[in-house]
């Protein structure tokens, strides 16, 4: 598309993403200087679309971004009340009492949210403060200047011929250019995968660990639900075969939402997620609490995990990565969002700062710096080893020496000093004949739902005839390599059922069925031969979540 002319807009800042990150940038910008001329483009088909967080959201980056959101009306309205930790066994469960968790295991003061719904209330905030958000435009490229810096974005390309050729209805779209770039796609964004590598961002981090988050939500019986109590499990269906753990959390209108995460450093390639996640509604204490109500949405996606010492370097010329286009979740709180915040912010504030100065297209050092030595590097820093600990030596081991590392670093020092990750999730993935294939039950209906089912329920649409946004660099690995070495681990690791194998031996295809994708990039983290390159489809396209 390189040799298409597009018009182009002129900005002070361009912002990719409409998340949290990029709209507490937006607003902060503003609040600086209201002079300034922000855009947010957001690839969804409208600001929340593709939003999907547990969630349970601490409010030190709101309270820092809008301290008066309690009066703006913000959908924060379930503070929580209740917290419960269990370990699971096949029928059983054990308490694991609160006084022994180390105070950042407090959720005290938070509120169990609609990330979705905050994001658009947050949208809300920023056009009230002259922010221009542009829904449903995809940004498909960046676009470089004359010395190799980041100066703009390619947004809006639409009608692509099914083969990636212009065609008659072909919109080319158009180049915003902006004295910096924010890049604040969430988890693995094809832009920002391409920043990293481009300037080798990551070549003094650890490598990146990420987890598989899938998400219901359900209304139940009045009479069992609880609003404000969050509960935590961890331990069975998953057991030895992969890290993990559940959450639910119940929220107002006797609805409660439902999740599971699946670490995707797991060994086995027969691993079935999605159907881990199945099996676990079937729990006594879950199915009693969901029997008698129906589930009204599902929606997956990645997880950041790697914590602080995954971090890659954050800016380049021109550009800077916002929350988890970085990855700044705190893993055994289960919470980015506030981080996501308070990222944007300082990215605002030293882009405010920069073009004060009269510079623009450089790096923003400042904000690196921020990151890494005020709150979010504080917050992260302190349970840098817990995942580490989980990977190499199992969940025991995380909670008992986790626990005792998040505690000294209470006060200020680690007995572990920094844990490193160890292979990325593509190498952690073992050959077929190592393993024993996972016989899972079939879904009744009721409490369990086959993925093309659940699918529906995430309102997931995409124009046919376009391009396939799912991008194979080799066609043949998929039947020559990933099917006989590794069980065809695609067709089970995707939560919305993109890919399948088709026939017997020589026979034998790869399909991709892009109009289920959800968008969570597991593809283009998990695949062992790493032949999977997720890219955004034309703006507006994929889920369309209404309470995530």
């Amino acid at each position: 598309m390189a040799e298409i002319e597009r018009e182009s807009m002129e900005y002070d800042i361009v912002i990719v993403g409409a998340g949290p990150a990029g709209l507490s940038a937006a607003i902060r910008l503003k609040q600086l200087d209201a002079d300034l001329s922000v855009v947010v483009l957001e690839k969804g088909s409208e600001v929340g679309a593709h939003i999907l967080s547990g969630a349970v959201l601490d409010p030190c980056g709101l309270d820092a971004l809008i301290p008066d959101w309690k009066a703006k009306g913000a959908p924060l309205n379930v503070p929580v009340k209740k917290d419960n930790f269990y370990l699971l066994g096949e029928g059983g469960k054990l308490r694991i009492p609160n006084f022994p968790m180390p105070p950042l295991m407090n959720n005290h003061g938070n509120y169990i949210v609609s990330m979705g719904n905050v994001c658009r209330w947050m949208a809300e905030q920023a056009e009230e403060l002259g922010v221009e958000i542009f829904p449903g435009m995809a940004c498909s490229e960046l676009v470089y200047g004359d010395n190799g810096e980041v100066k703009g974005v390619v947004a809006g390309v639409f009608g692509l011929e099914a083969d990636g050729t212009i065609g008659p209805d072909t919109e080319p779209g158009m180049e915003l250019h902006g004295k910096y770039v924010f890049l604040s796609e969430g988890v693995r964004g094809s832009l920002s995968k391409e920043v990293i590598a481009k300037y080798d961002l990551a070549a003094d981090s650890d490598v990146q660990k990420f987890g598989l988050g899938m998400k219901e939500i359900w209304e139940i019986d009045p009479a069992k639900h609880k609003e404000g109590t969050v509960t935590h499990t961890s331990g069975w269906p998953l057991g030895s075969n992969a890290g993990g753990g559940s959450f639910i959390y119940h929220l107002e209108n006797n609805q409660v939402y439902v999740g599971f995460v699946v670490h995707l450093n797991y060994k086995n390639p027969h691993l079935f997620p999605y159907m881990e996640f199945q099996r676990f509604k079937h729990h006594p204490m879950v199915a009693d609490l969901l029997e008698g109500g129906k589930r009204i949405a599902y929606g997956a996606r990645a997880i950041t995990e790697g914590g602080y010492q995954s971090m890659p370097k954050m800016t380049a010329p021109g550009v800077a990565l916002l929350g988890c286009s970085v990855g700044m979740v705190n893993v055994p709180r289960i919470k980015g969002n506030h981080n996501a915040m308070l990222s944007g912010m300082a990215a605002a504030e030293a882009a405010h700062a920069a073009i004060g100065a009269g510079r623009s297209s450089d790096e923003l050092t400042d904000y690196e710096t921020e990151v890494r030595t005020g709150a979010i590097g504080q917050d992260l820093k302190k349970v840098r080893n817990v995942k580490p600990m989980w990977s190499r030596w199992g969940m025991v081991a995380s909670l008992l020496g986790g626990g005792l590392d998040m505690w000294t670093n209470t006060f200020g020092f680690s007995l572990f000093g920094t844990i490193k990750h160890g292979k990325s999730d593509a190498e952690s993935t073992e050959q077929a004949v190592k393993h024993q294939p996972i016989d899972y039950p079939k879904p009744d209906g009721k409490l369990s739902f086959d993925r093309l089912t659940n699918v529906a329920f995430s309102f997931t649409n995409h124009e046919e005839s376009q391009p396939a946004h799912l991008k194979l660099t080799d066609e043949n690995i998929p039947t020559s390599v990933n099917f006989p070495d590794f069980a065809g681990p695609s067709a089970r690791y995707c939560p919305a059922g993109v890919y399948e194998f088709i026939g017997d031996g020589a026979d034998r295809k790869f399909q991709i069925n892009f109009q289920n994708c959800v968008h969570c990039k597991t593809c283009d983290i998990k695949d062992p031969s790493q032949n999977i390159t997720w890219t955004v489809p034309q703006g507006g396209d994929g889920p369309n979540y209404p309470n995530m």
